[in-house]
């Protein structure tokens, strides 16, 4: 009876979450994650693929205020366009970039989310040098003409297809240490993109070295959330592909030792794994998959 209690009281409290659609509106995604008994998410807050912004309206503020306030969802983060490039040499697409990061970042601080999700950026041939410097420039200066509003910045860690960076914690690290603004800026890690960039986490010893050398390179207290998605690719191929929770080649072990680590009880854990598969509802699944590597 008393592991039955602490099962429930798990379910009820842990940062866990996916990301969830916002159709009918950006409030819709809190009643679909209570629903999947979350008490995270993940949206987008625009269309992810195209360059059009959205000007969040008053009551649509209001409804994600209350929204949020009934489901009780603890922490929501937002993902940036798959568009935006802000390492690119291209100067009308680096425009365009750094415009729309920071339109995000405003549209997100409007709402109240408390996290926006970035993929670094790719240097498209100019060079890793060129590129990181490039990344943290521009964050500097969008921050400039942000200064005023608190929502985090993520560098997500990549898997390091083609010229895209951040696919080792030094280049992570490099970008931190160079805008040195530990109040705006963090790490969201992905289990799925770390794998394919070359860090093993499949059993205890390989997540502890991988572990211990993000904590020496970038620092665990800059990880503000964690993307938990398996691989449908093998190790160190650098491709992205999301496959669902132990049914890849990451395997159930690496989640388990995430799932029971107490540095990272605080760290929304968030799903980006298929939806609905051969009529399978595999968000469900996969969430229902996380809670039970919890140990009693």
């Amino acid at each position: 009876m008393a592991r039955r209690k602490e099962k429930t009281r798990f379910r009820t409290t842990v940062l866990l979450g996916a990301h969830f659609s916002i159709a009918g509106g950006l409030h819709r995604a809190f009643y679909t994650a209570r629903d999947y008994g979350c008490s995270a998410m993940q949206i987008f807050t625009k269309n992810a693929s195209t360059w059009k912004e959205k000007q969040v309206r008053a009551d649509e503020i209001e409804r994600f205020d209350q929204a949020r306030t009934e489901t009780g969802i603890r922490h929501v983060a937002a993902h940036t366009s798959y568009l935006i490039n802000i390492a690119s040499p291209d100067p009308e697409k680096h425009k365009l970039s750094c415009a729309a990061l920071a339109h995000e970042l405003l549209r997100s601080a409007s709402l109240g989310i408390d996290t926006v999700v970035l993929h670094p950026g790719a240097h498209m041939g100019s060079g890793e040098k060129k590129g990181l410097r490039k990344i943290s420039e521009s964050i500097l200066a969008i921050f400039e003409k942000t200064d005023r509003i608190r929502c985090r910045l993520l560098l997500e860690t990549t898997a390091g297809q083609g010229t895209g960076l951040g696919h080792t914690f030094e280049q992570l690290g490099a970008i931190i240490n160079q805008v040195n603004d530990s109040r705006r800026l963090g790490v969201c890690l992905d289990t799925s993109h770390i794998f394919a960039a070359g860090y093993d986490i499949r059993n205890d010893a390989a997540y502890r070295q991988t572990m211990a050398a993000f904590d020496r390179i970038i620092g665990l207290k800059h990880l503000y959330l964690m993307h938990l998605n398996d691989s449908k690719k093998e190790f160190g191929t650098r491709v992205d592909r999301h496959e669902n929770i132990g049914q890849g080649h990451i395997g159930p072990g690496a989640f388990a030792c995430i799932m029971n680590d107490d540095r990272l009880n605080q760290v929304p854990k968030i799903i980006e794994t298929p939806k609905i598969v051969g009529g399978k509802d595999w968000d469900r699944v996969n969430l229902e998959r996380l809670r039970g590597l919890v140990r009693s």
